[in-house]
């Protein structure tokens, strides 16, 4: 064996549910079929996830159901069943160890699958991920997009492109090519606050960012400049590491004006909440630490935690321990542009799988 050889080029495929709790509405409720339908709702509440024809009035996971309904009259809201979506997931998550012991999932509806060497010997990633598909299609009654590349970057983008129930393929010769017509907020790792610095500096597109040399790059995003300057040429070393546990599950919201109201603030918490306990009930998790963070107008970063000696139980107990931190808090002494609501010290559900670690997602 030639131990200076070069390590096999990676097969890797993105595989992502279309619309996935929506579509598993639509298929154990015939009536919902065709219809715009809505997972979540309530009247502070918010879409947790939206059938593609509700998608159609701009309608998207996260936004307050209020500005749903506005947007489309007809939307039909149901109410979240996490326990079929997993189960559903768990026939998914099946097919994927038929091919590859290397499965690392995000949620319930997604997962990397390293396939340099399947299972079956089948040997095409290309080949393996339609018959993925079709699988899931026979089994679930449910449609899968996937994405196939050299890397999880890469496979990831390749993944959103050709939805619903479709498939794309990047190539090595393809991936600099493919990378430079993307603007940069596709990029996984360019959040929006990155994404318009980057806009800022001149920066839309992969292009852009690949002609920006490493030093200017280290000048403006210091320790991330290497990884730009890599995504910009389709490079990506991202292993796929099944069973990485999470540390913790969160979100945070930075608001249009800042807030003093301790009501206005408390819909916020809420509606916070919710985003976080879909996140935490999806990945089947359970956690005993609940921490608060609060921005303040001039930028100031306040934290509140609690410790229980026992597994948050629910939504409920999860908002009721939030809230308490935030009224120690009250009447802020400044303007408040941000909330943030963490679940920690984790620990997953009998049966479950862990996955990646660390999440903590704006709304």
């Amino acid at each position: 064996m030639n131990e200076d050889a070069p390590p096999p080029q990676r097969k890797i495929i993105h595989v992502d549910m279309d619309a996935f709790y929506a579509s598993v509405e639509q298929r154990d409720n015939p009536e919902l079929r065709g219809r715009p339908v809505a997972v979540g709702g309530g009247v502070r509440g918010v879409v947790a996830a939206a059938s593609y024809e509700a998608r159609t009035f701009g309608i998207r996971s996260a936004m307050p159901s209020v500005t749903a309904r506005r947007r489309c009259p007809e939307l039909i809201f149901v109410k979240p069943r996490f326990d079929a979506y997993r189960a559903v997931s768990q026939q998914i998550r099946a097919i994927f160890l038929d091919y590859t012991p290397h499965v690392e999932p995000l949620s319930l509806d997604e997962a990397y699958l390293d396939v340099t060497e399947d299972l079956k010997g089948i040997g095409i990633a290309t080949r393996i991920a339609e018959e993925i598909r079709a699988r899931i299609r026979a089994e679930t009654g449910l449609t899968a997009s996937a994405g196939v590349s050299y890397n999880k970057f890469l496979a990831k983008l390749a993944s959103d492109q050709n939805k619903p129930d479709g498939l794309c393929v990047i190539t090595p010769a393809r991936g600099a090519a493919f990378v430079a017509s993307l603007p940069v907020s596709r990029f996984h790792g360019v959040g929006p606050k990155t994404a318009e610095k980057m806009r800022r500096l001149g920066i839309e597109t992969g292009a852009d960012l690949r002609d920006r040399s490493r030093e200017w790059l280290a000048h403006n995003f210091g320790s991330s400049a290497d990884y730009y300057h890599d995504l910009a040429r389709g490079i990506c070393h991202r292993q796929v590491k099944a069973n990485r546990p999470y540390k913790s599950v969160g979100a945070e919201d930075t608001f249009l004006t800042d807030l003093t109201d301790p009501a206005a603030l408390a819909a916020e918490l809420d509606r916070i909440s919710q985003t976080v306990w879909r996140r935490i009930a999806e990945k089947g998790l359970a956690g005993r630490t609940v921490t608060l963070k609060v921005k303040y107008s001039d930028f100031r970063i306040c934290t509140r935690a609690r410790t229980l000696g026992h597994s948050v139980t629910g939504r409920e107990e999860f908002l009721a321990v939030g809230t308490a931190l935030l009224q120690t808090l009250m009447p802020p002494e400044k303007g408040i542009r941000l909330l943030g609501l963490t679940l920690s010290k984790l620990g997953a559900e009998e049966g479950d799988a862990p996955a990646e670690a660390p999440l903590s997602l704006p709304l």
